[in-house]
């Protein structure tokens, strides 16, 4: 349950820092969580939580999830978490500037993985 939360707060805060949140985004993301995540979580409970945090602390919280997810899944879990956000964020054509360095915290957090 901890690594489809942990999991749906990083994917959310990707697609929050471009100020486009949009529904079928939210729908995206929590299908493909259902396709590779057995486990359920509470998902709208994770979903009033960013919405209510202030963009100045997302960098916090992304890490904090960061962290929950990474102590709850498999290298191949976070090779296919960023596969699936880096699909995210390319989607609309256009990678911002926030999108890029939320990425690479992920990426450079978890490049000890062997990730190609």
């Amino acid at each position: 349950m901890k690594k489809q939360e942990a999991g749906y707060s990083l994917l959310m805060i990707l697609t929050n820092v471009d100020h486009k949140l949009n529904v079928a985004e939210d729908m995206v993301v929590r299908k493909w969580l259902e396709e590779n995540f057995d486990k359920k979580g509470d998902l709208d409970h994770c979903m009033q939580k960013i919405s209510a945090l202030p963009e100045t602390d997302y960098p916090v919280y992304f890490q904090k999830q960061m962290e929950v997810f990474y102590s709850d899944s498999t290298a191949a879990d976070r090779l296919r978490l960023l596969h699936f956000a880096m699909d995210l964020i390319k989607a609309d054509g256009k990678i911002t500037k926030e999108e890029n360095t939320f990425f690479d915290l992920l990426y450079n957090a978890w490049s000890g993985d062997n990730i190609e």
